[in-house]
This record gives structure tokens, C-alpha cells and sequence, in this order.
């Protein structure tokens, strides 16, 4: 089973950016997804972008689409979210998160490997 790694969290202005990192190790992710969850304090957990390891195919949350970004650097093993653009509801903790799959979804309970989570506080 492949073990994931968040970074990159901090603290942000509003209109500022930061980039996560999601390192995997102990496994491959070939025939992967990988995909960015957030959850914010009495929140459910939410999704926000998901990547085809192979084929590169992308998908967003209404809400972050034009300011985040997720790619993958597939020699290195990681995954980043770029977040421009930042918001006070963007404020949450982000989770890395992969599965084996041919479809790019969306559904939590889909996902089998997990990350810690990384903080992201944005002010006004």
C-alpha cells in the first residue's frame, strides 16, 4: 500500500499563493489516481481536484477552478496542488489521498490511502 505525505501548508493572505506537495513511497502509482481533499473546522470533508497518474487527465471543484492547479511529477512520486488566488474559504485542513482506478472520482469513501493533512489558514 502506497504511504502519502502532505507539505506545503501555512499561513496566507487573501490573494496570495501557496503550493502542496504530496509525496508517495512504499508502492506505485501506476494505474492510480490521485486526488486533493479538504476539510474545514465542523465541515464535512469536501473534494477538490483529482489527477489520472498515467494520462494526466484533471478534474475540479466548481469553486477553484482558475486558481488551482494539480499536476504530477511522476519520476519524483508526487503530486502538488498550486493555490493562487487564495480565499478565507479556502481555509481547511488538505488531504492527499489514491486509489487504483480508470475514472477520475470524486467519492472519498473511494480512496484507500491517505495522507496526514496539511493546514491552510488564508485571512482578509
Amino acid at each position: 500500500q502506497v504511504q502519502l505525505v502532505e507539505s506545503g501548508g501555512g499561513l496566507a493572505q487573501a490573494g496570495d499563493s501557496l503550493r502542496l506537495s504530496c509525496a508517495a513511497s512504499g508502492g506505485t502509482l501506476s494505474d492510480s489516481i490521485v486526488a486533493w481533499f479538504r476539510q474545514a473546522q465542523g465541515k464535512e470533508r469536501e473534494f477538490v481536484a483529482v489527477i489520472s497518474w498515467n494520462g494526466g487527465t484533471t478534474k475540479y471543484e466548481d469553486s477553484v477552478k482558475g486558481r488551482f492547479t494539480i499536476s504530477a511529477d511522476n519520476a519524483r512520486n508526487l503530486v502538488y496542488l498550486q493555490m493562487n488566488s487564495l480565499k478565507p474559504e479556502d481555509t481547511a485542513t488538505y488531504y492527499c489521498a489514491a486509489t487504483i482506478g480508470a475514472f477520475l472520482s470524486k467519492r472519498s469513501e473511494n480512496f484507500g490511502s491517505w495522507g496526514q493533512g496539511t493546514q491552510v489558514t488564508v485571512s482578509s
